[in-house]
């Protein structure tokens, strides 16, 4: 190993979207515990993760949440993605998983709108979502307060927040390939 890769720190955002055995297994890079209030975000230039911001008293995310790593979505980040986890991870584990459905989101600031879309997977070594294939499975509720969730987190920043709708596991598979393309062009 050469002396300068000894000094480095790895890049997450560099690893490889899918597991090489299994195609259908995406890698997440966990950005943020369910229940934290702190918002973590990798930063390629620092290599390393870094506060984002720290959400108010009573506000915590409700599952973790990062991104597939080697893709870039229309907002110019790494692909999002909320992960049905059984019990928190730490930022930067990487989770092999499966994607079941994506929340279909527009954000806006001072007239501007952009797509920003929210993958949901269930990790491949689950006890409580294994046997989600498809996001419809999920309580309807429970998409609901998620789709709440996004739209408060980002009014704590001055954004709007809209759910556009809510698809299955075909819908997200096919923005997950889009973003993969885009990176690679990028």
């Amino acid at each position: 190993m050469s002396k300068k890769s000894k000094n480095t720190i790895a890049a997450p955002i560099a690893l490889k979207p899918f597991n090489k055995q299994d195609s259908s297994t995406i890698h997440v890079v966990i950005e943020t515990p369910k229940g934290c209030r702190n918002k973590y975000k990798f930063d390629p230039d620092l290599r390393s993760f870094r506060l984002n911001r720290v959400l108010p008293n009573g506000m915590a995310f409700p599952y973790d949440f990062g991104f597939v790593p080697s893709s870039q979505a229309d907002d110019g980040d790494p692909a999002d993605v909320l992960l049905l986890m059984d019990a928190p991870a730490f930022p930067g584990c990487v989770v092999e998983s499966r994607l079941i459905g994506v929340i279909e989101g527009e954000q806006g600031q001072d007239g501007k709108k952009e797509r920003n879309d929210r993958l949901v997977a269930v990790p491949m070594d689950s006890h409580t979502h294994s046997d989600l294939k498809d996001i419809s499975e999920i309580n309807p509720q429970l998409l609901k307060e998620l789709g709440e969730f996004f739209v408060n987190y980002h009014k704590q920043s001055g954004e709007k927040f809209k759910v556009l709708g809510v698809k299955g596991p075909k819908e997200a598979s096919r923005l997950l390939d889009a973003s993969i393309k885009r990176a690679k062009s990028a």
